[in-house]
């Protein structure tokens, strides 16, 4: 898909948002990490206004108009961002990271296009865009509150039965991201080093996911402890799982001081070679394991939490009792899996990107871009 057809999802998405916002409605748009996008309209409201809010988003999704004023303004908002990122560290490396791990997929292309990309997008594309991509076959819906299912399935009837069955979608192979080790700098005279490591990761449905999703935090508190706590080198340091429909990644940020840069990566990789030669200890499997239970529960402790759980949950194709059976797959994960498991996600090293001042962080040479399957 040509990136600048992400680019009209993009903004397709911020003017349905705002003409739904422009009636006094909460309506938010969350345009997600997934390479190609998709985005997510978070529609809250009144149980007394719920007629009308419903019949508005009907409109917003099938017969927006792309007022050509409304346009312009999500197109001058779009473009001030990017020429904000265009000088931003960690935009900079967010974007060269997934060059670096995906070459030529769409992976590897910003879901928010360019400069260059952007001024060329014609009311034209945004219309064909939102015939092709809005239908029911790619809809998903997680409903939160009071309302009856009666009620509720005839407002959904009404608001999306007049989408076409079926989108077309321009179809995306798989790909594995590029193997570490990898290195690349981009030099930018800024006060901070911005680190942005990874690689692949593991697929949602791969049966080591929740494995892998609990050695990650434990991954997660040792770099905090060894990069944050013991050395003092960065101020944060964060690191997680990221999967998509056709390929996964590990992936982390952190920023330091320009002369302390080299340091930061060596402590970051002898902590990920560290957990990927021995695995984790018993004791902080079951640390783990506790983090992840509780933290399901604080995912559920409101009604716009619960309906963005729900949500992921169908965009994952989990079956609808997961919610009750996530902390027994939690369980069930053993030593074992996580060594073995962390072998498979670290064993090879890091895909890593460095910006800043620092000129010892040349890149290495750059292997040649994964191919798609």
């Amino acid at each position: 898909m040509p990136s600048h057809r992400a680019t009209a999802l993009f903004v397709a998405a911020l003017v349905c948002t705002t003409s739904l916002s422009s009636s006094g409605l909460r309506a938010q748009t969350t345009v997600t990490s997934e390479r190609p996008a998709s985005f997510t309209l978070d529609n809250g409201l009144l149980k007394d206004n719920k007629d009308d809010a419903y019949d508005l988003l009907r409109m917003a999704l099938t017969s927006a108009h792309f007022e050509p004023a409304d346009v312009e303004r999500m197109r001058a908002e779009v473009i001030s961002s990017l020429r904000r990122g265009s000088t931003n560290p960690s935009s900079l490396a967010d974007r060269r990271f997934h060059e670096v791990a995906f070459g030529d997929h769409p992976y590897g292309r910003s879901a928010t296009g360019t400069l260059e990309t952007v001024p060329k997008i014609e009311i034209s594309d945004l219309k064909d865009y939102a015939r092709r991509i809005l239908a029911k076959d790619t809809l998903r819906i997680a409903v939160v509150g009071d309302i009856d299912p009666d009620t509720l399935g005839k407002l959904l009837d009404k608001t999306f039965g007049s989408l076409p069955a079926k989108a077309e979608l321009t179809p995306i192979p798989d790909v594995v991201a590029a193997k570490p080790p990898q290195r690349a700098f981009i030099p930018l005279d800024v006060p901070q080093t911005v680190v942005t490591f990874g690689g692949p990761g593991i697929n949602r449905h791969d049966p080591d996911f929740m494995a892998a999703a609990v050695v990650n935090r434990i991954l997660s508190s040792r770099l905090f402890n060894e990069v944050r706590k013991k050395r003092g080198l960065v101020y944060s340091i964060s690191e997680d799982l990221l999967w998509m429909d056709h390929s996964a990644l590990f992936i982390g940020n952190t920023g330091t001081r320009a002369d302390r840069a080299g340091e930061t990566v060596d402590a970051v990789e002898k902590a990920i070679r560290r957990i990927a030669d021995e695995g984790p200890t018993q004791k902080e499997l079951d640390g783990a394991k506790t983090n992840l239970k509780g933290s399901q529960m604080l995912a559920l402790d409101s009604s716009s939490k619960l309906a963005q759980e729900l949500l992921q949950y169908q965009r994952n194709k989990l079956p609808i009792d997961y919610i009750e059976k996530r902390n027994t797959i939690v369980d069930a994960v053993t030593l074992d899996d996580t060594r073995r498991v962390a072998k498979k996600l670290w064993g090879d090293g890091l895909l890593t990107v460095i910006v800043g001042r620092d000129p010892q962080a040349a890149a290495q040479p750059a292997a040649a871009p994964p191919k798609s399957n």
